[in-house]
């Protein structure tokens, strides 16, 4: 088993300080709409912008071609920030063996077979 840090299609990105804003399943594929951080390996990393710890970018991490997913356990759990913006939480590991992946978080955890996850920046 190997942690997505691994995976080249998720370089320069950093999932445990991302913030989950919505999960989409769709027959052939699972999205996780993002708040995402970037670290300065990725291309379009900038500074963060005042106040902020990070550089964040609104994308989505897309598992396509799925096969199949499992869900183990499902949260409602809604996390509201200073802004008053709400999320799901944080993506706390995503682990891969072969073509399953395991992704669990304050939102709860499932495993998908899919293709490798890949971020899209929305622009």
């Amino acid at each position: 088993m190997i942690d997505y840090t691994a995976l080249p299609s998720l370089a320069g990105v950093y999932l445990e300080d991302s913030y989950v804003l919505e999960i989409i399943e769709c027959r052939d594929r699972l999205v996780f709409n993002l708040d995402a951080v970037l670290t300065p390996e990725h291309p379009a990393y900038h500074s963060p912008l005042p106040g902020e710890h990070y550089c964040y970018t609104a994308a989505s991490l897309v598992f396509p071609d799925v096969g199949h997913v499992e869900w183990v356990n499902r949260s409602a759990c809604r996390f509201t920030d200073a802004t008053g913006a709400m999320d799901l939480g944080n993506i706390d590991s995503l682990t891969v063996e072969g073509n399953l992946y395991a992704v669990e978080g304050d939102w709860g955890m499932v495993r998908i077979q899919s293709s490798p996850p890949r971020i899209d920046l929305k622009v």
